[in-house]
């Protein structure tokens, strides 16, 4: 009974980091029909920063953990809004050229990271709590899985407050659906369109960030690594549907952990037959529009 309980709950715990990942790039595609293949260099960027500055202000602080979060960010946010000022936005309608400019941007990213940060990966430590388990009908669950699925609903409900409660979030909606009208409405869709990738760099940032603790190491390829399970996660959840990459993230990962825990470590094997299931039976994904 707890080894279920403890598959289950890291399940989901899991699913939280990848509905951290997943969130901005869903969120860019689904507004602005960008597939960023850059993600994953917010993402790991972000972790290091976040590490840094963890580093100078004490790795065993609450404080400096919380705030290499909001660094980490800030700094995907930045990251993101550059890239969509200088690469995407010359190329909006060109769907080909963007997938390109954003594939070499991540190969061109982690041969920098690996230049400044080096090849080996870093090993990083938090506050003490992280370390530590708490019971669950006799599963040690480790702490740091709370943390992920505190942090995931967190950003979910924030996206989805900012998209439909605010007025950017309408102008965004809008521009989404007729761009022209807006704009003849006198409203510059450009600027929104750039907080839509700041956002979506934030996400990543932070998400960036918790990676790094839960799995206690921070390298130049571990953007890439959470990248595949982010595509996956946004493909079965629907491109562009915030709901269902979340719904997606926490079946993605529990099936993961549960084929891992009890058909022999065959969880990435699985999910790779449900995206492949996803495909035939429902091409459009769990909660995504019909094209």
């Amino acid at each position: 009974m707890s080894t279920l309980v403890l598959t289950l709950i890291i399940g989901v715990g899991l699913g939280a980091l990848y509905f951290l990942v997943a969130s901005g790039l869903s969120l860019i595609y689904g507004l602005m029909h960008v597939l960023n293949f850059a993600h994953g260099a917010f993402l790991t960027l972000s972790a290091f920063i976040g590490w840094t500055v963890a580093q100078a202000l004490g790795t065993d602080s609450w404080w400096s953990f919380l705030l290499s979060i909001l660094v980490g960010a800030a700094v995907g946010a930045v990251f993101a809004t550059l890239t969509e000022l200088v690469l995407i936005r010359p190329l909006y309608e060109r769907h080909i050229e963007q997938v390109l400019v954003t594939v070499g941007l991540s190969f061109a990213a982690v041969a920098l990271f690996e230049g400044i940060w080096g090849t080996d990966p870093i090993h990083v430590s938090g506050p003490q709590w992280l370390t530590q388990t708490t019971d669950v009908l006799g599963a040690n669950v480790p702490n740091r899985y709370w943390v992920l699925i505190v942090a995931a609903a967190l950003v979910l409900m924030g996206l989805v407050l900012f998209l439909q409660k605010t007025r950017y979030g309408m102008i965004i909606r809008a521009g989404v659906e007729n761009r022209a009208m807006v704009t003849a409405l006198g409203i510059d869709v450009r600027r929104s369109f750039t907080l839509v990738f700041a956002i979506g760099g934030a996400a990543a940032g932070i998400g960036g960030v918790l990676a790094m603790h839960a799995s206690t190491y921070v390298s130049a390829h571990l953007g890439a690594t959470l990248l595949i399970f982010a595509f996956i996660v946004t493909v079965v959840g629907g491109l562009g549907s915030l709901t269902g990459a979340a719904i997606a993230s926490v079946l993605v990962a529990v099936l993961q952990q549960v084929a891992n825990t009890y058909l022999n470590g065959t969880g990435d094997f699985i999910v790779v037959i449900l995206l492949a299931l996803v495909l035939l039976l429902r091409p459009s994904g769990l909660l995504g529009k019909k094209a």
